[in-house]
């Protein structure tokens, strides 16, 4: 079969660009929080922490795409909350976390687990989930 002139005369479609490689949105942070002492009447936090230095604060380290104050507002009403922090969390503490906001998911999730380990190791009495 034979194709016509005009067939042959038809440009063709440009090969698709490549996508250039997405920046990661750094929306996301980590956030501590200060809690009660009175937390320390739960075993499972206490046992968690037998190196605990007790001029420091019992604190929660957490991470998430929010503001730390909207996401410390959600633990307290209950929404997707830390039973620690519901019950027994008095307020943010930005000093020990300020510095590192914000960041991309990654690097936040990463951060979580590093500044817990970090604090726990200066004496703070941490939970981290």
């Amino acid at each position: 079969m034979k194709r016509s002139p005009k067939a042959a005369a038809r440009p063709k479609k440009p090969a698709p660009k490549a996508a250039a490689p997405r920046r990661a949105r750094q929306r996301h942070n980590v956030y501590v929080i200060e809690l009660d002492g009175a937390v320390l009447n739960h075993a499972r936090f206490r046992n968690a922490n037998p190196e605990r230095d007790i001029t420091k604060p019992c604190v929660y380290v957490g991470c998430t795409g929010l503001t730390p104050e909207k996401r410390f507002a959600r633990h307290k009403a209950g929404i997707q909350a830390n039973s620690y922090v519901r019950r027994y969390g008095l307020r943010l503490l930005p000093r020990l976390y300020a510095y590192a906001n914000p960041m991309p998911y990654d690097a936040a999730r990463d951060m979580e687990v590093e500044l817990a380990i970090a604090l726990q190791a200066e004496g703070y009495a941490v939970w981290q989930a």
